[in-house]
Formats: structure tokens, sequence, C-alpha cells
């Protein structure tokens, strides 16, 4: 039995250990944490406030999608100030794509209470229940775009080319890398400046005599 589970566990295991295992247990944190926030918010908008399906999906997702933004950039480690345009904006286009599922869901699971004639706090639990299903299809979805898409992380030649533009340079091709067929870029001296025959013609010039006019 031992063995048996030493095969099981052991693949999953060396799986976990790799970048995408360890952005992937990261990213199940976060989305244990966003899940929580997004579903007391759904609960009270339901069981408190009795909220129609539309207006209680728009703040569970809202609160749920604040703490997941804050701790992707974690689970990425992602510092600093985040990139507007290659984060921040990107995240919020995923995250309205993700409130279109999210609240056709909602919306089901309070017909769908309506039918069982669930009031109160069946009503709440089972409009959470139909939620958590609904977030469990988004966070591999979100997962897959946030890992591949939205926080891939690039060569670093693209890199460098980036942030020697950002700061106003040149890319390292313009710096005396050879060129593929074997000439420098910055080399703008002739092609047979170094040959024999050009030094031989050099010396030459050099050893003839000089003609001086005669003014006598």
């Amino acid at each position: 039995m031992t063995v048996l589970e030493n095969k099981l566990i052991a693949p999953i295991w060396n799986r976990l250990r790799t970048k995408v295992g360890k952005r992937f247990t990261r990213f199940v944190g976060v989305a244990a944490a966003s899940l929580a926030a997004t579903e007391i918010m759904l609960s009270i908008c339901d069981g408190v406030f009795h909220m129609t399906a539309t207006p209680a999906a728009l703040l569970a997702w809202f609160a749920g999608a604040v703490v997941s933004y804050f701790l992707s950039r974690w689970a990425w480690e992602r510092k600093g100030r985040p990139d507007v345009l290659r984060e921040t904006i990107p995240f919020w286009v995923i995250s309205a794509m993700v409130i279109v599922i999210l609240t056709l869901a909602n919306k089901f699971a309070y017909h769908s209470a309506g039918w069982m004639h669930l009031t109160g706090v069946k009503h709440v639990l089972w409009v959470d229940f139909v939620w958590f299903c609904a977030n469990f299809v988004t966070f591999l979805l979100r997962f897959v775009i946030f890992h591949f898409v939205l926080f891939a992380e690039r060569s670093p030649l693209s890199a460098a080319r980036a942030a020697a533009t950002a700061e106003g340079g040149v890319g390292p091709e313009f710096h005396g890398v050879p060129h593929p067929e074997g000439t420098h870029v910055n080399d703008t001296r002739p092609a047979d400046a170094h040959s024999p025959k050009s030094a031989s013609a050099a010396r030459e010039r050099r050893a003839a005599p000089v003609d001086v006019p005669d003014h006598t």
C-alpha cells in the first residue's frame, strides 16, 4: 500500500515543485481568500439586504476581485508599482469576463431557489453553493490566463530591449554585437582597410619622393 501511495503521490509532488506548480499552489490560496470575501458579501446582500440577483452578484464579484488583484501580484512575485497597461487593465478586463459567468450563475441560483421554494437560510445556502461552483470554473480559467498571458515571463532579450527603450537608450544590437554575417554594426571602416594590398600601397606613398619646386 505504501509503494502504491508513493507512485501516486510522487508525480503530483514533483509537478507541484515546478514553477507552474508553485504558482498554482499560491493561486489556490489567492482563490480561497477571494472566494471567502465574495461569499461573505453575497450572503450579506442576499440574507440581510435581500437584494436581487444582479446587484448582489456585482457587489460580491467586486469584493472578491479586489482581494484577487492584490494577492495575484504576490502569487506571481510582482513587486513595486503595477504596470497599468500590462497588468491592471488586462486584469479588470478578465474580471469583467468573469462577472458575466457569475451573474448568470447567480440568476440561476435565485430562480432555482424559487422553484424549490427555498426561503431564509436555505435560500442563502443554496445561492452560496451555486456561486461556489461557478467560482470553481472561473478559478481554473483565471489561472490559465494569469499564468500564460497576464503574468507571463518575458524572454531576457525582450526584457533588455524594453528596459533600454524605457531609459531612452538603444538595444543591445547597436553596441558592437556581431552581425550574423560576421561584421560589426558599428564598424564604419572600409572593407579593404586591413587588406595586404592597402597596406603595401600606403607604404609606397610614404616612401615616394616629394617634388620641391625650384625658385632659383
